[in-house]
């Protein structure tokens, strides 16, 4: 075989450069490092390696460019040889250690919201749906559950039959009220199901589910059995629309502890139980 096909240490055009680089230790390009030209003496801050160019710039702003041979430039001493920087390898989601959501779990970090599972967890109206979304809304995504609003909980029972749990589709419904003889325990009874776990709170709406200290009143006011009880709280507190009072309510939300317990732990449990 002649030289110039074998390959081997005599073929000079062909591998000759690739020994020269070999030589000297690899760098990564970055800019804003400090790198001396070894021939003429210049040092400069790196600017960009620009193909087969390095352009580096003085301290008075001069720039000047140097083709990229390996061994003509040093860095911290070091004769070296300027190599394109290597793309960050996406690690994927993260989770930060320091760095809580609104529930009080740790966060993750870059994570996209998952693909929605096939279970779901149900809640009574609207009011609860954004309280749950206000709280626990980072981590739902994260775990690609849904929350639906059952808009009342009076057909329980032929709801569930119609969205058919099964293993990997679990349901979690959150009742209010859901206290030894209520309506909300009557119905709850009539779902017997492996597949779906009901939990609730004794609060008469999901307004009381938030602590009156964060509200900024002393307690939710008593209301007349028979009276709508938004109602009835409105015009205790002097507000003239339930719309209103249910924005100063969810505004003072910012995290679980603004909440009370009974609450937080019920739509955790569903969590759970959904994501298990």
């Amino acid at each position: 075989m002649s030289p110039e096909s074998s390959g081997g240490i005599l073929s000079g055009p062909i591998d000759g450069p690739a020994r020269t680089a070999a030589q000297y230790p690899h760098r990564a390009a970055e800019p804003g490092i400090r790198v001396l030209h070894r021939a003429s003496g210049f040092t400069g801050t790196l600017v960009a390696l620009d193909g087969d160019d390095v352009v580096l710039r003085g301290h008075t702003g001069l720039e000047r460019r140097y083709k990229n041979v390996p061994g003509t430039f040093a860095v911290d001493g070091t004769p070296t040889h300027l190599v394109i920087p290597r793309a960050p390898v996406d690690q994927g989601p993260r989770v930060a250690t320091d760095v809580r959501t609104a529930s009080g779990s740790r966060a993750v970090i870059d994570a996209r919201a998952r693909v929605a599972r096939a279970s779901r967890i149900w809640v009574e109206g609207v009011h609860d749906a954004e309280l749950v979304e206000r709280v626990w809304g980072d981590d739902l995504r994260v775990e690609g559950i849904v929350v639906e609003r059952l808009d009342g909980a009076d057909h329980l029972a032929d709801e569930v039959r119609t969205f058919g749990p099964a293993r990997d589709r679990r349901l979690g419904v959150l009742l209010d009220h859901l206290v030894p003889g209520s309506k909300e325990a009557r119905l709850a009874a009539a779902v017997v199901n492996p597949h779906v776990l009901i939990t609730g709170t004794p609060f008469v709406d999901v307004w009381e589910a938030v602590r009156p200290a964060a509200v900024g009143i002393a307690a939710w006011p008593k209301v007349p059995k028979g009276r709508d009880w938004k109602d009835g709280v409105c015009a205790a507190l002097g507000v003239d629309d339930p719309r209103t009072m249910w924005r100063r309510i969810l505004a003072s939300v910012t995290d679980w502890k603004q909440l009370e317990q009974p609450f937080v732990a019920a739509v955790e449990q569903l969590i759970d139980f959904v994501t298990e």
